[in-house]
C-alpha cells in the first residue's frame, strides 16, 4: 500500500471515530444533556441559540390542530400514485388520523389535502402566543430550522396534547422491534423526525419531540435516523427519564372492596360511622368478627353496607402490586404491573365513565390504603402498557399457559431478565400494547401450535438422537401476514400460514427446528434442517 494513502487512513480514522461515537443532544427541564450510549456526558443550561430542523414534528402541530377544532377530516387513502405512501398504507388500504402520526404519513397531514387556510391557521396559533415559524403555513416545512428552546415552549401550551401522548407511546412500541419498550416502559411519548445532515447532505441527523408521560416536554437529536437515535441511545435515555408519581391518571376505577367478606360496622375512634365519604383513620369490623385498619384520602365510599374505593386507573395498578406483591424486584414488579393492568382491561366491567370490579381473591385483591411511593413509581413506569393477544391471569407461585407465576417473574427478575423478557416467557402470543389501542403482534394460530405440540411428542425419541436438539418449553405460533415463513428467535414465535396442507406443516416444522437448533450450528444449515422436517413428516 502506498506511504501516502497509509498516512490518510491513519488521519481519517480518528474522525470516523469521533463521528461514530458523536453524543446525542437532549432538551429536556431547561438543560441541554449530552448523552453517550449508556449515561450522561455533561449537561448546561439549553442555550437559546440551539437549532433543529423541524423534520418530521411539523405533523404533530397539524394533528393537534385537528383534535382541537373538532375537524372531520377524511380519512386518506393509498391509490399507489405516490411514493411517499410507503409510510401511510399499500394500495387499496386507507389510514386514519391517530395511525398517520405514528407512522409518519406526511400526506396525509398536508394542508391543503384537509382545507386549512393560511389565515385561519395563523390566527390559531397567535390565540396561543406560538413563535413565528409556527405562524406561517407555507413554512411549516421539514427543511425549517427552529429554536429547541422555542419547541419546547410550544409543546408545553400545545392544545391536544393529552390524546397525543397517548397515541404517542406506539411510537416507542414499535420501535427497534420492541427493544425500545423494554428500555423506557411508557415513560416517552414522542414525535420522531429524521433529516438531512447539516454538514454532509448525503448523511442523515434525526431524533425526537414530545413529552414524557407526565406531560414534560423533551427533544433529541443526533447522527443518524429516528429510529438509530432510539435504538442506540436507549440506555442512556433510560437513566435520563423520570418515573416517578404521579403518573397518567386514566380513566377512574370503581373498586368493590371486600367483596367476599360482608361488613358489620366502620368505626371512627368509637364511633358508628354513617354512608358517605371517608376521610382519615377508620376501622372497619365484618360480619365474621375480624378487623382492619384502613385510610382514605377522599377516595373512599361507604354506602349502606359496602364499602367502594373510586381510583384513578394508576393507583388501582399500584394498590394491586402492593397487595398481590411487592414493588421488588423491579423487573419482576412491572412484569407483574402491566399484567394487573391489563386483567383491568379484561375483566372490569362500565359503570357510566369509570370501569367497575370487585376486590377479591376471584378478581384482584386491592390494598384499602393509599399506594406506597415505591408501588406507585413502577406503576408509573409502566404508565398505559398492556399486553395484547392473549388472556392473562397470574399467580403468586403457580406457573401455567398465559399465566404469570410471581415466584418464577422474581427468580427471572434476580437472574438479570428485563420486564419484557418475563412477560414474554409468560404470555409467548401476547404483545406490549397501549391501554386505548391494544393490538397484537402475533394473530396466534392454536390449530397449527396443538398440530405442532401434537406431532413433537411422536418425534421426541428421533429428536432427542439428534446432535443441539433442545426441546423448546414456551413458544407461539403465528399467522404470517405475508412473505416466506419464518422464526423471530428473540421472542419465540413461528410464523407461517396455517396448518392445512402439506406445505403449511412442512413450513411449521421447519421454522421448530430452526428454533430447537438454535443453540447449536445446524441450526443455520438449511439443507440440515430441511431435510430433517421432510424425514420427520414424509417417513
Amino acid at each position: 500500500m502506498p506511504r501516502r494513502l497509509v498516512w490518510w487512513l491513519l488521519c481519517l480514522m480518528p474522525a470516523l471515530a469521533t463521528a461514530q461515537d458523536e453524543p446525542l443532544r437532549l432538551g429536556f427541564k431547561g438543560e441541554l444533556l449530552s448523552l453517550s450510549g449508556t449515561q450522561v456526558i455533561s449537561r448546561e443550561p439549553l442555550p437559546a441559540d440551539v437549532q433543529t430542523p423541524l423534520g418530521s414534528v411539523w405533523k404533530l402541530f397539524v394533528y393537534g390542530w385537528l383534535v382541537d377544532t373538532g375537524a372531520r377530516e377524511p380519512a386518506y387513502e393509498c391509490r399507489g400514485q405516490s411514493k411517499e405512501e410507503v409510510y401511510c398504507c399499500t394500495a387499496g388500504g386507507r389510514i386514519e388520523r391517530d395511525q398517520a402520526l405514528v407512522k409518519s404519513c406526511g400526506l396525509y397531514f398536508e394542508p391543503a389535502r384537509l382545507g386549512i387556510a393560511g389565515a385561519e391557521w395563523r390566527e390559531y396559533w397567535q390565540a396561543r402566543q406560538a413563535p413565528k415559524w409556527l405562524l406561517d403555513l407555507p413554512s411549516l416545512q421539514p427543511q425549517t430550522r427552529v429554536s429547541v428552546a422555542e419547541l419546547l415552549k410550544v409543546l408545553a401550551v400545545m392544545p391536544a396534547q393529552d390524546q397525543a401522548r397517548r397515541v404517542l407511546l406506539d411510537v416507542v412500541l414499535n420501535a427497534a422491534d420492541g427493544n425500545v419498550v423494554g428500555e423506557l416502559g411508557g415513560r416517552l411519548r414522542v414525535k420522531t423526525w429524521s433529516w438531512l445532515g447539516d454538514q454532509d447532505p448525503s448523511s442523515r441527523q434525526g431524533g425526537f419531540a414530545g413529552w414524557t408521560a407526565d406531560g414534560t416536554p423533551i427533544w433529541a437529536g443526533g447522527r443518524g435516523t429516528s429510529q438509530m437515535v432510539l435504538r442506540n441511545y436507549g440506555p442512556a435515555l433510560a437513566t435520563v427519564l423520570p418515573s416517578s408519581w404521579p403518573a397518567e391518571a386514566g380513566k377512574c376505577v370503581e373498586v368493590g372492596l371486600f367483596a367476599r367478606y360482608p361488613l358489620k360496622r366502620v368505626l371512627s375512634g368509637d364511633r358508628v360511622l354513617a354512608p358517605g365519604p371517608l376521610q382519615g383513620d377508620y376501622r372497619v369490623e365484618f360480619a365474621n368478627g375480624n378487623q382492619l385498619d384502613i385510610h382514605s384520602d377522599g377516595e373512599l365510599f361507604l354506602l349502606k353496607d359496602k364499602l367502594v374505593a373510586r381510583l384513578d386507573r394508576e393507583e388501582y395498578v399500584a394498590r394491586v402490586l402492593q397487595r398481590e406483591a411487592r414493588p421488588e424486584p423491579a423487573e419482576a414488579a412491572k412484569a407483574l404491573s402491566v399484567a394487573i393492568r391489563t386483567y383491568l382491561l379484561q375483566n372490569a366491567t362500565r359503570n357510566g365513565d369509570c370501569l367497575s370490579i370487585d376486590d377479591s381473591s376471584n378478581r384482584q385483591r386491592v390494598a384499602p390504603r393509599p399506594a406506597a411511593t415505591e408501588s406507585r413509581n413502577i406503576a408509573a413506569w409502566t404508565s398505559d402498557l398492556v399486553l395484547a393477544g392473549s388472556n392473562v391471569t397470574y399467580h403468586s407461585d403457580q406457573p401455567g399457559p398465559d399465566k404469570l407465576s410471581w415466584l418464577q417473574a422474581v427468580e427471572q427478575a434476580n437472574a438479570g431478565q428485563r420486564y419484557d423478557a418475563i412477560l414474554l416467557h409468560a404470555y409467548p402470543r401476547a404483545s406490549l400494547s397501549r391501554w386505548d389501542n391494544p393490538v397484537a403482534s402475533c394473530e396466534a394460530l392454536p390449530a397449527a401450535q396443538d398440530w405442532l405440540l401434537s406431532q413433537r411428542r411422536g418425534w421426541r425419541p428421533r429428536l432427542e438422537s439428534e446432535v443441539g436438539y433442545s426441546e423448546v418449553g414456551a413458544f407461539a405460533v403465528c399467522r404470517l401476514a405475508f412473505g416466506r415463513p419464518f422464526v423471530d428467535r428473540e421472542r419465540q414465535r413461528i410464523y407461517v400460514r396455517g396448518v392445512l396442507s402439506l406445505q403449511d406443516r412442512l413450513d411449521l416444522t421447519h421454522e421448530y427446528l430452526h428454533l430447537a437448533f438454535e443453540a447449536h450450528p445446524n441450526g443455520q444449515d438449511e439443507t440440515y434442517i430441511e431435510g430433517l422436517a421432510r424425514h420427520l413428516l414424509l417417513e
